[in-house]
């Protein structure tokens, strides 16, 4: 779903550098290797690491720090939720 990210700046006319959309690319991949291995404690340490690199991304690009607020919003509620079931 991040990779989505990268047509709607162009449309939108932002100014998208190859780091950007590298930087897009390469969170999309970690994010779905980290989405398999959810079952380790330590991955959900390292989600939360990727939701503040893509917070971070929005240095690159405003809508990108948009997308940042709306997955860590996202995250923050699986976290509740996950610490509400698992007590």
């Amino acid at each position: 779903m991040l990779l989505l990210a990268i047509q709607p700046i162009r449309i939108m006319g932002g100014e998208l550098s190859g780091w950007g959309v590298g930087s897009v690319i390469a969170l999309a991949v970690v994010a779905v290797l980290l989405a398999g291995m959810m079952r380790r404690s330590w991955a959900w340490t390292a989600g939360t690491g990727l939701q503040v690199l893509l917070l971070a991304s929005g240095l690159f690009h405003w809508s990108l720090a948009a997308l940042g607020l709306i997955f860590g919003g996202a995250w923050v509620y699986a976290l509740y939720v996950r610490r509400t079931i698992l007590g």
